[in-house]
């Protein structure tokens, strides 16, 4: 993969982060959200890509919006939102908006178009989001010359994706979450000075800061992905010729909010008929 190309994705991903708020209720909501989208995901047979975009624009809505406390189903139609308007971004064929409910939650198709579009006026019609998929075939080759490479990569998405539901880790930019991610994969052991090494080995990345890929690679090495029980996280679905091309699509400069207290608030209106509660059966 061209280095110079690479330089070009790092020098536009340097906004293209957001701050998750806090809050263990949303943290809560935010977890089973993901939940949703990962299990989704593998019954709507769709990429890992699709997957990690959409928690990228969950996170920046959540960094620009507020949602009334303990108003769960709003963030599970947030996710739903978020995850249909990522398929149609990145999937060749996008199913039918009930197809993206699930029993206990089910919303009219109307009210998931009317949260998509409250979505996109939000994030400013910005979805071409980088993800760490658009690094991970370069970090790859610079770190592993060997023939473990495309055993390797398999792995990595597989931490890559179980790294989502660390609010920590998210906040990190997807550059840094890639190179942290294979790193992991290719050597778990290695000290601080064998990081600075290796990262000092990539002449064309000097927006990378060491300092932030030596505390995701050991916040990824905290979660033990790789002994976790993989029920929530299947066989990635992207082959490395995929993931070799950056799926990038317009601007993705996101200016978020310092100050909670200025974001806007999350109205519905009444006529919306969405529920207050979870459904029980």
């Amino acid at each position: 993969m061209d280095e110079e190309y690479i330089q070009s994705l790092l020098d536009r991903e340097m906004h293209d982060f957001a701050q998750i708020p806090s809050g263990d209720w949303i943290k809560e909501a935010r977890l089973d959200a993901i939940q949703y989208i990962l299990n989704k995901r593998d019954l709507l047979g769709f990429t890992s890509q699709t997957a990690y975009l959409s928690v990228i624009y969950l996170d920046r809505f959540l960094s620009r919006r507020s949602i009334d406390e303990e108003k769960y189903w709003a963030v599970r139609l947030l996710s739903m939102a978020c995850l249909s308007l990522a398929a149609k971004m990145e999937e060749c064929a996008v199913p039918a908006l009930p197809e993206f409910c699930v029993d206990e939650y089910s919303f009219e198709s109307s009210v998931i178009q009317r949260m998509e579009l409250l979505v996109l006026n939000t994030l400013e019609w910005k979805m071409g989001s980088l993800t760490p998929f658009a690094f991970t075939q370069f970090f790859l080759t610079k770190f592993c010359q060997s023939s473990l490479q495309r055993n390797a990569m398999s792995t990595i998405v597989e931490v890559i994706l179980g790294s989502l539901k660390d609010v920590e880790i998210m906040c990190y930019r997807s550059s840094v979450i890639a190179a942290s991610a294979t790193l992991v994969v290719l050597d778990p052991r290695l000290t601080r000075d064998a990081l600075e090494h290796k990262i000092n080995l990539l002449s064309s990345t000097s927006v990378l800061k060491i300092e932030d890929i030596v505390s995701c690679y050991y916040q990824i090495l905290e979660l033990d992905i790789l002994k976790l029980n993989r029920g929530d996280i299947m066989s990635p679905d992207l082959s490395p010729n995929q993931l070799q091309i950056a799926q990038v699509l317009g601007s993705s400069s996101v200016a978020t909010s310092a100050d909670s207290a200025k974001r806007k608030m999350l109205i519905f209106n009444q006529n919306d008929h969405i529920p207050h509660k979870k459904q029980q059966h």
